[in-house]
């Protein structure tokens, strides 16, 4: 068997074998060669030229680590001085201003924010009723910015009541109830800080989003670990991305006759339960499965991830911005997000390059949890796989679209 299917599928966590037949149904489906000897070789080479750039040439695991837990480090702290010439009250209001300068996107296709209000007024938040004080929904409305009060729910109401609006709110949208729009970054003001801090604390970063509204708030809940904030900016970008491509399938899906319930099952994130994928069908997947079991069959199955698409274009906005200091950029993270190699320390070990990952471990080393992260790499390289066999970006995003009902594109 080719080192190359055994090399790439230590990175990938995945049989060689299957990587294998992979390689021969789809040069017979695609007519593309040597895909997967071009992507191995090209991630040695990224990896040689990235450990050059950071002086260190030794492949121990633990060196490797260290030297890009230090960089993270080092990075962020150039970042946030920049950061410190804005002018705002505070590093998020800061945060939010560079943000929009740097994410390149355009206008989205979401829910007017009317029915936000309908919304709450449909189904009474209790829990923000009682923890604002008001006695109804018009009360708090009348006193603070609607699209404020709904991104609150994500952090004070439970599971069931979000469940339940969801269900019974979510399935009478019709595409007369959006309009296109700019994506939009909210800074929550001082008012949620209480509840907002309980939110840090479980869901571990100050930033969620509202795909449906096409809104992104950042929690002002200042965490002073090394990582965190550099961690949580990189996810902001992410989210512009995000936002972006569920829009497309807002508008792309928004003449069919099923489109209140395609709308739901886009923002439930649904992934196909499957545990076998015929030759030529690679699976959609929606969501980062390792986080939630890392023996879950379909990580062992060709698949393409949005996920992974989001980050890298977030990554590349951050890694190509040109900042106000000359001297400071985080160009060398550019086009690692797939990128990981296998170290030794006695035993081998697979090291991720990318930005998030290592942000994450960092944060984790400062923490004394000693956890390496590498799932967003292991992602990246498969949807990179999948972009090399199909012919691009532009390519891969439309396959996406068109297929995305059906959680699985097959050739």
């Amino acid at each position: 068997m080719s080192s190359t299917y055994s090399y790439l599928g230590t990175i990938l966590g995945v049989d060689p074998a299957m990587l294998e037949h992979l390689v021969r149904v789809m040069e017979q489906k695609t007519g593309r060669m040597s895909v997967l000897e071009k992507v191995a070789a090209e991630n040695e080479k990224i990896i040689n030229t990235t450990l050059r750039m950071l002086h260190s040439e030794t492949r121990s695991t633990i060196h490797v680590l260290s030297v890009l837990r230090k960089t993270i480090f080092s990075h962020e702290k150039h970042f946030l001085g920049t950061l410190a010439k804005i002018p705002d009250t505070n590093e998020f209001g800061k945060a939010a201003i560079i943000a929009r300068q740097i994410a390149k996107v355009g206008k989205g296709f979401f829910l007017k924010k009317d029915h936000a209000a309908e919304i709450l007024r449909q189904r009474p938040p209790r829990n923000v009723l009682a923890y604002l004080k008001a006695k109804d929904i018009d009360t708090v409305l009348r006193k603070y910015d609607v699209a404020e009060v709904f991104s609150a729910l994500r952090f004070i109401e439970s599971n069931e009541w979000m469940h339940e609006t969801f269900e019974k709110v979510y399935s009478r949208f019709t595409p007369d109830d959006f309009e296109e729009r700019p994506i939009e970054v909210r800074v929550l003001s001082s008012v949620w800080k209480e509840i907002a801090e309980k939110f840090v604390a479980k869901k571990h970063h100050n930033v969620s989003h509202l795909k449906e509204f096409g809104i992104i708030f950042l929690n002002p809940i200042r965490e002073d670990i090394p990582g965190k904030f550099l961690r949580d900016f990189a996810l902001l970008l992410h989210y512009f991305h995000e936002i972006e491509f569920y829009s497309k399938l807002f508008k792309r899906y928004a003449q069919e006759d099923n489109f209140a319930e395609r709308f739901q099952m886009f923002l439930r994130g649904d992934v196909k339960d499957v545990y076998k994928t015929e030759p030529g069908e690679w699976l959609i997947v929606q969501r980062y499965l390792s986080k939630e079991n890392p023996q879950d069959p379909r990580l062992f199955l060709p698949r393409v991830n949005p996920e992974a698409m989001h980050w890298f274009r977030g990554e590349r906005d951050l890694t190509s911005f040109h900042f106000s200091d000359p001297d400071f950029s985080f160009r060398l993270w550019h086009n690692l997000d797939w990128v990981g190699g296998i170290f030794q320390d006695g035993d081998e070990d697979v090291v991720s390059f990318d930005l998030e990952d290592n942000a994450m471990s960092l944060v984790s080393f400062m923490e004394g949890k000693q956890e390496f992260f590498n799932y967003h790499q292991r992602e990246a390289m498969w949807t990179k796989i999948f972009m090399e066999y199909v012919g691009g970006e532009a390519k891969m995003e439309k396959l996406l679209i068109d297929h995305f009902p059906e959680g699985i594109i097959q050739f």
